[in-house]
Formats: structure tokens, sequence, C-alpha cells
């Protein structure tokens, strides 16, 4: 088993918390992944993302895709088929499956399509303004004295 010590990360970085927990998780958790449904993840710009899933079999109305806390699920179940049918072999799968993929911060889903057996979940990240970088203005030494006589001799008078 891998093990992370994430003390070099806290003496030099602050509020990063959900980083080190995020890389714990992944470092400890089981080796075998699901792989079913195989999909892929793309950066289509500087901003957008796309994932795409293969679900063969599936009709939308099988298909959920729903976000909850900073984390995008997909589930697919299946309505109960006929019994009468009768295979003679099934190589395609359409067992129920949920996938679970872990948003960072301020990325959010823009929409979901489903075409020619993939289900497209296009998502964003938005950055807030707060968070845009910004110009601060220095004032030099002798403004911000004189800044701070006129204030206050407002509050005074």
């Amino acid at each position: 088993m891998r093990s992370f010590d994430p003390a070099p990360l806290y003496r030099a970085t602050v509020g990063f918390d959900r980083l080190a927990d995020l890389m714990d998780r992944v470092l400890t958790t089981e080796v075998s992944q699901p792989t079913y449904p195989p999909y892929n993840i793309e950066k289509t710009d500087e901003s957008h993302y796309r994932i795409s899933i293969a679900v063969a079999g599936f009709s939308a109305d099988d298909l959920s895709v729903e976000v909850k806390e900073n984390a995008l699920v997909v589930s697919a179940r299946k309505a109960e088929e006929d019994e009468a049918r009768t295979f003679l072999h099934r190589g395609i799968a359409t067992r129920a499956f949920e996938r679970r993929f872990h948003l960072a911060d301020h990325v959010r889903v823009t929409g979901a399509s489903h075409a020619d057996g993939m289900l497209h979940i296009d998502l964003e990240r938005e950055i807030p303004e707060a968070l845009k970088p910004r110009r601060i203005a220095i004032s030099k030494a002798e403004d911000t004295a004189t800044q701070k006589d006129v204030v206050d001799a407002e509050t005074v008078n």
C-alpha cells in the first residue's frame, strides 16, 4: 500500500486541505478500478471539458446524470427485459452501473447529450470575479499619512 505524507504541503500552503484529502483518497483506493463502461475525458479548450461514456444498449430514459456536492454521478439502469427472448450469445453488456467523477471548485455541468451509443457531458470552469487576478494600487507612505490625517480630522469634527 502506498502512503502519502501531506506535511510538506501543509508547511508551504494555506487552504489546500481538500487537495491533500483528494490525493490521499486516490492513493488509498483499490488498484482494481471498475472498467465498465469505458469513458474519455477531454479538454476541448482552455476552460471547457467533455466526458464521453460508451453506453451502448441504453436509451436516454435509462440514463441519469446528477451533480451532488462537487461530484458528477452518472448512472444507468436498464428496464426489465422480456424473459421470452433467448440469447445464444450475449456480448452487449447492459448491466446497471454508477460512475462518479469528482469536480474541482467552480466547474459546472453545462449540458448532456446522448447520440450513437455515447453519452457526452459538457463541463465548464467558471472563475468568479473575486478569484480573477487584479492589480492593487500601491500608495506612497506620505500619501497614506495625509489620508489618515484627513480621515481622523473628519471623524473628530
